[in-house]
């Protein structure tokens, strides 16, 4: 890389010193010597210019990729080719990659994380929404700038090399499959989602250090993802919910980006604010030190000057300039006068900050009143009295604070403050956020239980279904992340549809038990005596026509045997009240009796014996 400094790409991209090298690019810290300012320089492999399908594809993307406009997306200044292959000329970044900062041992907190992905994820949803997916999401690709602004590089880059005909070297794709996506790792066609998952598996390595689904070999690593669902570790905190979303393997399923965005904003509701990341800057090489842009002769030219060797004098700098080395001695200087100055500014700030104190020892001071578990309102009101004022600190959740009350106070009593000094308080927010635990497969008493522990309100709707049995939990709205006390519906199974008795009177006992068992019910013949309902058919059911009860319940399906008939005994013979005792025997009635007038000796009955009659038919004796 050493053998490019010092050339000038198109006629003015001036390479000053390497800052990074890939498997298919090369990058220099360059001068624009028409602007006169640094950007950097991505110069492609030699190979790829040779490449028409990738020239063709690369002038495209380039095209798209500079017309990009959005803080979190790295901007594309300009594009060409040279001998040296193509080039892209792009927004130079001080700040390193998310990939630096790993390497360097760092790990984010969760707060930090949030913020990198929702940085990375605004940047994706604005090029997504122009059509332009990125395809290679990757810690190396997330780049910051000197005040930690998260820019993401390459965008059209990945789709160009991926259709070249150029190979990389051998184990380069590894970079690209950690954090490819189910679909990308099947070959087929992907969209804005496949960079959504990309990024989250980039935020879950920069909290955990471990990639998900990560293998020995590139194959196993592609195919560790495919239809697997991903569970986010406890150290992800409440960013656990929303990457567990992004990271669904049916891309149908899964978050895009501008939901990846306000899931993020949800989930740092719950968070403290994150401290400032540990960056790992990009060096201009460790013998060289890049200067700022200034006239051409002056020390302060755009270029990277060489230190001075052991042998040459110390006065002497030579800055590189458009091919010429410039001799500036060090005996060029102006005549300093700034120490005059200084002095004139020191003694008007020391007249100034006398008066200010003379002038704050006057204003009287007065005890700082308490103000925590009190509204704001209520704050002003108690200071107004002393003249001080309320500022509003960063509000944050409490468990024990309720929302808009006053949670923590600075300075507390018993401290003294002057009149219109302020008082900063900070507001609860309340309880944070919690996740609404899963209550699948679970029943009413349980998911009521675990509602109540996580400190929701549970409400149950029940609902009749053919498959769960009675108390079953079908589902429970709302879910996700909600505010402590929230009402969730709990819809639990009431059991299957209850079922209407079919009128099978006079059928035969066949056509009633299909009739019966249509309706999902189990019939049950039992035979009875009817002396209205022919021999064989149906004369009732138990429970009645009409009558509901629940599936699968037994019916009982009385038939008819006809009617109950018994035979007249032969009582001749016999006293009145022998007989009598007979035939109530037999289950029939003595109707009355007649001949002598004291006679008691039965001789005759009506009906005569051995005729069959229903039963208690009455019958006639005849005495003598």
């Amino acid at each position: 890389m050493a053998d490019h400094v010092g050339r000038v790409l198109g006629g003015r991209y001036r390479l000053l010193t390497p800052i990074g090298t890939g498997a298919s690019a090369q990058v220099f810290l360059a001068e624009d010597v028409t602007l006169r300012r640094q950007v950097a320089v991505k110069v492609l492999h030699p190979a790829l210019a040779e490449d028409e399908s990738f020239l063709r594809r690369f002038r495209a993307e380039a095209q798209q990729a500079a017309a990009l406009n959005h803080p979190n997306a790295m901007r594309v200044f300009d594009w060409g080719e040279s001998p040296d292959g193509p080039f892209l000329v792009l927004e130079h970044l001080g700040g390193g990659s998310l990939r630096d900062l790993l390497d360097s041992g760092n790990l984010l907190s969760p707060s930090q994380a949030l913020l990198v992905g929702l940085e990375a994820a605004r940047g994706l949803d604005y090029a997504h929404r122009r059509g332009l997916v990125h395809r290679d999401i990757k810690p190396a690709n997330l780049l910051f700038d000197d005040e930690s602004r998260l820019c993401i590089a390459d965008f059209g880059l990945a789709r160009a090399l991926a259709e070249a005909a150029w190979t990389e070297p051998a184990g380069a794709i590894l970079g690209t499959a950690r954090y490819a996506s189910p679909e990308q790792a099947q070959g087929l066609s992907v969209d804005g989602k496949a960079d959504v998952y990309s990024l989250a598996l980039v935020l879950v390595e920069s909290v955990t250090g471990l990639v998900p689904f990560s293998a020995d070999t590139t194959i196993a690593t592609l195919m560790a993802r495919v239809n697997a669902h991903f569970e986010a570790p406890a150290a992800l905190g409440t960013l656990g919910p929303a990457l567990e979303k992004a990271t669904h393997p049916d891309p149908t399923e899964r978050l895009d980006a501008r939901q990846l965005v306000a899931a993020l904003e949800v989930a740092a509701r719950a968070l403290p604010p994150p401290a400032r990341l540990p960056l790992a800057p990009r060096s201009a090489g460790a013998d060289a030190t890049v200067v700022l842009p200034g006239p051409a002769t002056d020390i302060t030219e755009l270029g990277v000057v060489p230190r001075p060797a052991a042998d040459q004098p110390a006065g002497d700098v030579r800055a590189a300039g458009a091919g010429a080395d410039l001799l500036l001695p060090a005996a060029r200087r102006r005549r300093r006068r700034w120490p005059w100055a200084v002095l004139a500014l020191f003694v008007l700030l020391l007249g100034a900050a006398s008066a200010y104190a003379i002038n704050q020892a006057r204003i009287p001071k007065h005890p700082v009143p308490s103000l925590r578990d009190k509204t704001v309102d209520e704050a002003r009101t108690d200071v107004a009295d002393e003249k001080f004022t309320i500022k509003l600190g960063v509000a944050r959740f409490d468990e024990a604070v309720p929302a808009d009350r006053v949670l923590d106070q600075d300075p507390s009593p018993p401290a003294s403050i002057r009149e219109g000094d302020s008082v900063t308080v900070v507001v609860s927010k309340g309880p944070p956020p919690r996740g609404v635990p899963d209550l699948a497969g679970t029943d009413q008493a349980t998911a009521e239980q675990r509602l109540r522990a996580a400190g929701f309100e549970p409400q149950v709707v029940a609902k009749p279904d053919e498959v769960q049995v009675k108390g079953a939990v079908l589902d429970w709205s709302p879910k996700g992340l909600l505010a402590k006390g929230t009402p969730i519906t709990v819809t639990v199974s009431s059991g299957p549809v209850p079922r209407e008795i079919p009128d099978v009177t006079g059928k035969s006992y066949e056509e009633a038990a299909a009739a019966i068992t249509a309706v999902n019910l189990k019939p049950q013949q039992v035979e009875v005596f009817s002396s209205d309902v022919e021999k064989g058919l149906v004369v009732s059911t138990k429970p009645g026509v009409g009558k509901p009860v629940e599936r699968d319940s037994v019916v009982t399906v009385n038939v008819s045997k006809g009617p109950d008939t018994v035979a007249v005994p032969d009582v001749t013979g016999k006293s009145v009240a022998d007989a009598t005792a007979a035939l109530q025997a037999a289950g029939l009635q003595v109707s009355g009796t007649g001949g002598r007038p004291k006679g008691q000796t039965v001789f005759l009955t009506d009906p005569v014996p051995g005729v069959k009659v229903p039963r208690n038919t009455g019958v006639f004796l005849y005495v003598r």
